[in-house]
């Protein structure tokens, strides 16, 4: 009796052993690292589904200026079209705070990112940190530098700065000029300048052209450009023909210079992002052009990209890499660590003559907006 009771004992405990070890590996799946439970493929964990949903982190520089406010509204057009999460961060104009959101965006786990950089120089510590999250990042219109930056898709800036000097100095050859500059933080500026001093220089060498004050106006901000144009006119005693201004931001602070000095509309002024401000200057005489950078070629072509990069659509990518897409072509742009695969957008100059022809022709800006403080007599007959 005793053994038999000592016997039921024991195999009770073995029973009961057994059980526990089935529970404990259920509990854990009981299928090796790497691999789900009812899942022969190893790594299942790791790699998104299909029905899993893209994210898409945008960090900008500012909102202040019409562009971006219009450019971030595309983008996120293209995301609801898409069906993907596009996370959008403005910093304000502070380059550390635009650090600290991407770091958000990681977290929040981007699969790739699209971002207009507040500071072109150190900007690069925001591509290393998304690499290190295994996150490509793709420079939009302002480059990022010293950085392993995978893309750069912008305009032709140089051709910018090229089209802004060339529209004045073909009116204006000879006599006194201000020059202001963009924000000397964003690369694009320094682009611009390189084109317009090659327009100026045969001019300036000839002494034909003067340049009385030429100045950086600090994140490309109106009333510094106010300024510049004011310590140029009383420089020069008001005896000036042409101001180029890098952008239609500081070109509006430039009119208004020229207007408490009764001279808007009698010096040229240059301009460039076809602003609808701008382009109402323009058809009332006060600014002499713009450069028309059709930014929804831009953002299409970037959200293209950065889309098929974050789904890894190979064939998508290798399509745009081969410069298949809209009024632009394929380069290179060295950003002081490498020689960046960069789309680059044509531009087209926008002056009083062809404003019908170009901006509005593209619905980019409506007539009744750009002509709505000009006599209805002085618009364009409908085409």
């Amino acid at each position: 009796m005793k053994k038999n009771v000592l016997k039921s004992v024991s195999m009770m405990i073995v029973l009961l052993s057994a059980f526990m070890t089935a529970c404990s590996q259920q509990a854990g799946t009981g299928a090796p690292a790497g691999q789900n439970a009812g899942s022969s493929e190893p790594g299942a964990s790791a790699a998104k589904s299909k029905n899993d949903e893209v994210v898409i982190g945008f960090s900008v520089g500012t909102m202040k200026q019409e562009r971006w406010q219009r450019e971030v509204k595309m983008a996120q057009k293209y995301a609801d079209e898409k069906g993907f999460k596009l996370i959008v961060q403005s910093c304000e104009e502070d380059a550390a705070k635009q650090v600290q959101q991407v770091e958000g965006m990681l977290t929040q786990g981007i699969d790739a990112l699209l971002i207009s950089a507040q500071d072109s120089e150190s900007s690069g510590v925001i591509v290393e940190k998304a690499h290190q999250a295994g996150v490509p990042v793709v420079a939009y219109d302002r480059l990022v530098r010293n950085g392993d930056l995978d893309y750069y898709i912008t305009f032709d800036n140089v051709k910018v700065g090229e089209l802004q000097a060339k529209m004045l100095a073909d009116r204006y050859p000879k006599g006194n000029y201000i020059w202001v500059l963009g924000g000397p933080e964003d690369n694009n500026a320094h682009l611009l300048k390189q084109g317009q001093e090659s327009v100026l220089k045969p001019y300036m060498d000839k002494g034909d052209i003067k340049i009385v004050v030429q100045q950086w106006a600090k994140g490309w901000n109106p009333e510094e450009a106010l300024k510049i144009a004011e310590n140029g006119l009383t420089k020069a005693k008001n005896d000036v023909v042409a101001v180029i201004a890098s952008n239609d931001g500081t070109a509006g602070g430039v009119v208004q210079a020229l207007e408490s000095q009764g001279l808007a509309g009698k010096v040229g002024v240059s301009g460039q992002d076809a602003d609808i401000a701008a382009l109402q200057r323009i058809v009332e005489g006060k600014q002499t052009g713009t450069v028309y950078k059709p930014t929804q070629v831009l953002n299409q072509t970037a959200m293209d990209l950065v889309y098929a990069l974050a789904a890894k659509d190979e064939a998508k990518i290798k399509e745009l890499n081969s410069g298949n897409f809209k009024n632009g072509h394929v380069g290179t742009v060295d950003n002081g660590t490498k020689k960046v695969t960069s789309l680059l957008m044509d531009v087209q100059l926008v002056t009083k003559e062809n404003v019908v022809d170009t901006v509005i022709k593209d619905g980019y800006q409506k007539m009744e907006d750009i002509y709505k403080n000009m006599p209805k007599d002085q618009w364009p007959k409908a085409q």
